[in-house]
């Protein structure tokens, strides 16, 4: 009896074992179908030359690097179905997309993956910072002030976009991707409020604000790890650095980014979660030491003498240097632009900086002058100061949406992606009354208007905003380089024709002509991948009209300075102001509804399933290509003088309090001479017990600033002023700041080389 007991209960054991089983088997498949994509994010350095190139965005050939705020990034995200579609987003730290960067990466994809990454699906996107090394466009009128084609600029992009990519695509494992919006209210204003009132007031009346306040983040979870990054889309300019700032910098959305990485590594090791992070190193607290034991201390370690070095030093001291990375996969936060031609981030207003008053209200001109009109950040007269609040205040919101974020995309990923001739593209257009006309785009052109600047970065002479006519003057100059057509002038009308580009062809061309326009679907997300800045209503405009052809509800993105530069896209009233963002609507009055015409028709394929046509495609410019920037010829030191020594040091036996700043000045050689890309030119370190200085603060920090000096401009000598500004979360201890550098001899040799200053404590 027992024995048929005993085998009645095992049957049950095995009944129930197998009963658990299908359960967990069943759950699992749900755990499975709920990451649905796979998901991978990546980030490479693409800082270019912290010397002697001009920077990109305000065309002032005054502005040149030198020395660096903190580093420029590429950041990737691929999605992808486990046996379908994938789309790839590349965010940049740069100005704009560049065609000829964009064909370039493609290629290298083809040969690395061959037809997985393709133009198809790929977007490469800037943030609009005005504050990054120039001369990687291969357009004429992008690269005249950078003095043409900058090599090196050019090549630590395609490096980096590659890198990013290449990351990506080797951590992608199951995941799921989140969206989430909010507002955003004080970090842009319209700062061509004149030109917005021109548009309809029934359609003025539609929205509350005239700039866009939302801001829209994906946030990209693995199953395995957790949350691996956030990307979000928000409209403001990246003009908080003004432009005669010489330092490379990733402006308020390089600030943001940055503070939002460094933000989670402190999340993930116990930080507080709603703190405005720390930079986080590898920092282990010490023992607590009085100050006069850390003086001692300090005055134990004097200013090394320069010595050389391999270059993978200033990799590995790196703070967050890959070599000590952990496991799990890097923390990845890009903070993209969206529809911001016409917004800026100094939401104080516009001044008269001889008056103090307010600009003029349609022309933004101070006495008829545009050159002392000037929009203010909100940590005005400091441009550090409003770059770190509009940064910070875009990633508090980042955050705050990304802790909250619920609803997960779902459904299939889809692209679309054409060229398109916008030099003579055929528009229909609906007419009052009924029935409809063609019209047409034009060559490019830039207007009267466009010389004048905005009150982001005024530009010069007397020019200004809103001119519909011109002057004769500087009708006969522009009349030297090209006199446009009676057919084009017609078709730009009414913009006053300063630069006819997009018919200027000599050395090579002026203007592109044949643009990119993509659409990206990830599940119910539409990012709508543009070639230049729209401005806000024309963004709404084109989001209303792709929303539409979707029968789902879909969250519709903008994604600004995609795959290449064309400049600005008005409405056709906002043209008609010709304030300076309709003065580079390049081709002409009707170039939104040439993109609402298009974009819709990609749609239209998305929802059909049906392909597009690839169009005509656009030239690869590389191989005529024009530099005029003189190659670093030889660095020297004077005689007995060796490359990393200190110049002026940390007086010994020195204390500093937090919010002091510390500044050291070394004996260096050109930046250009290795870009120390993955490295740093710049360290502050941290003594952990008797000897061992720990990585603290590096160039990628926001709170250190590495500036690069000649003596005098044909000088061989140079100097790296190293600026320490102590933050409040600074430990206590002994410090020291080092430099990381390299130097070129007379027969082209390179060294690298690196120094240190007198120890000193912070307390």
């Amino acid at each position: 009896m027992e024995f048929f007991q005993a085998l009645i209960q095992r049957q049950r054991a095995i009944a129930w074992f197998w009963v658990l089983l299908l359960v967990f088997a069943h759950n699992g498949k749900k755990a499975i179908s709920a990451s649905n994509y796979l998901v991978g994010l990546g980030s490479y350095d693409i800082t270019g030359p912290a010397a002697d190139v001009n920077m990109m965005g305000y065309a002032n050939s005054d502005q040149t690097a030198s020395g660096i705020h903190f580093r420029l990034r590429a950041r990737a995200f691929i999605v992808a179905e486990p046996q379908g579609n994938r789309v790839v987003f590349v965010n940049l730290d740069a100005c704009m997309a560049s065609q000829l960067v964009t064909i370039k990466v493609l290629e290298r994809l083809k040969a690395r993956y061959g037809n997985l990454y393709t133009e198809k699906n790929v977007a490469i996107s800037g943030i609009h910072t005005h504050a990054g090394p120039g001369g990687y466009l291969q357009y004429v009128v992008y690269i005249v002030t950078s003095l043409g084609f900058v090599r090196q600029s050019f090549d630590v992009i395609v490096d980096g976009i590659e890198q990013s990519i290449m990351r990506a695509h080797e951590n992608l494992l199951p995941g799921s991707v989140y969206v989430n919006k909010g507002e955003i209210l004080d970090a842009g204003v319209n700062r061509s409020p004149s030109s917005y009132l021109n548009n309809p007031a029934a359609e003025r009346s539609k929205y509350k604000y005239d700039v866009d306040k939302e801001m829209t983040l994906l946030k990209f979870v693995d199953d395995q790890w957790g949350p691996v990054g956030a990307f979000n889309w928000f409209a403001t300019h990246g003009t908080s650095m003004s432009r005669t700032n010489e330092l490379i910098s990733g402006d308020n959305k390089g600030t943001a980014a940055r503070l939002m990485e460094d933000w989670f590594n402190q999340k993930s090791v116990g930080g507080i979660a709603n703190e405005i992070p720390r930079r986080v190193s590898n920092i282990v607290p010490g023992t607590q030491r009085n100050h006069h034991e850390l003086l001692e201390l300090a005055s134990s370690f004097q200013s090394a003498s320069g010595k050389r070095v391999t270059r993978y030093l200033s990799i590995a001291r790196r703070v967050r240097s890959a070599l000590r990375s952990a496991d799990r996969p890097r923390f990845v936060s890009a903070f993209c632009q969206s529809n911001c031609g016409d917004v800026s981030p100094n939401v104080l207003g516009a001044f008269c900086t001889d008056t103090g008053l307010p600009c003029d209200f349609n022309h933004s001109t101070c006495g008829g002058k545009n050159e002392l009109c000037y929009g203010r950040g909100p940590g005005y007269p400091d441009e550090f100061e409003s770059t770190r609040i509009i940064g910070e205040r875009q990633f508090k919101k980042a955050t705050e949406l990304f802790n909250s974020a619920s609803e997960k995309l779902n459904g299939k990923i889809d692209f679309r992606h054409t060229y398109l001739d916008f030099s003579q593209l055929e528009v229909t257009l609906p007419k009052q009354g009924g029935g409809s006309e063609t019209v047409k785009t034009c060559p490019a052109a830039m207007g009267f208007a466009f010389a004048a600047g905005t009150t982001d970065g005024p530009g010069a002479f007397d020019f200004k905003q809103g001119d519909d006519s011109g002057n004769a003057f500087w009708k006969l100059v522009r009349n030297v380089l090209k006199t446009p057509s009676k057919e084009q002038t017609d078709c730009q009308q009414p913009k006053p024709i300063l630069l006819d580009t997009g018919e200027m062809k000599q050395p090579y061309d002026w203007a592109p002509s044949i643009l990119p326009i993509q659409i990206l679907k990830i599940g119910q997300l539409v990012i709508l991948s543009v070639p230049g800045e729209f401005t806000t209503m024309a963004g709404r405009r084109l989001r209303d009209a792709v929303s539409a052809v979707f029968k789902e509800k879909v969250r519709v993105v903008i994604a600004g300075l995609t795959n290449t530069y064309s400049q600005y896209v008005t409405t056709f009233e906002e043209y008609e102001a010709q304030r300076y963002e309709g003065a580079s609507t390049l081709y002409g009055p009707h170039t939104l509804s040439a993109y609402i015409q298009e974009f819709t028709k990609l749609a239209t394929a998305i929802v059909s399933g049906k392909p597009v046509e690839a169009g005509p495609q656009p030239p690869d410019l590389l191989n005529k290509q024009i530099s005029l920037l003189p190659p670093v010829v030889v660095d020297s030191t004077p005689l007995g003088v060796r490359f990393g020594d200190v110049k002026t040091d940390i007086p010994r036996n020195s204390t500093f309090k937090k919010g002091d700043t510390v500044t050291v000045v070394f004996w260096s050689g050109c930046p250009r001479n290795d870009l120390m890309t993955e490295g740093t030119f710049a360290l502050v370190e941290l003594l952990q017990g008797q000897d061992t200085w720990v990585p603290a603060y590096d160039d990628d920090d926001i709170c250190l600033r590495f500036k690069w000096s000649r003596p005098t401009k044909l000088s061989a000598q140079s100097h790296a002023t190293i600026e320490w500004r102590i933050p409040q979360s600074a430990m206590p201890g002994v410090y020291r700041v080092s430099h990381f550098g390299a130097s070129k001899s007379l027969f082209g040799s390179i060294s690298h080389f690196t120094g240190s200053s007198n120890a000193f404590v912070v307390k």
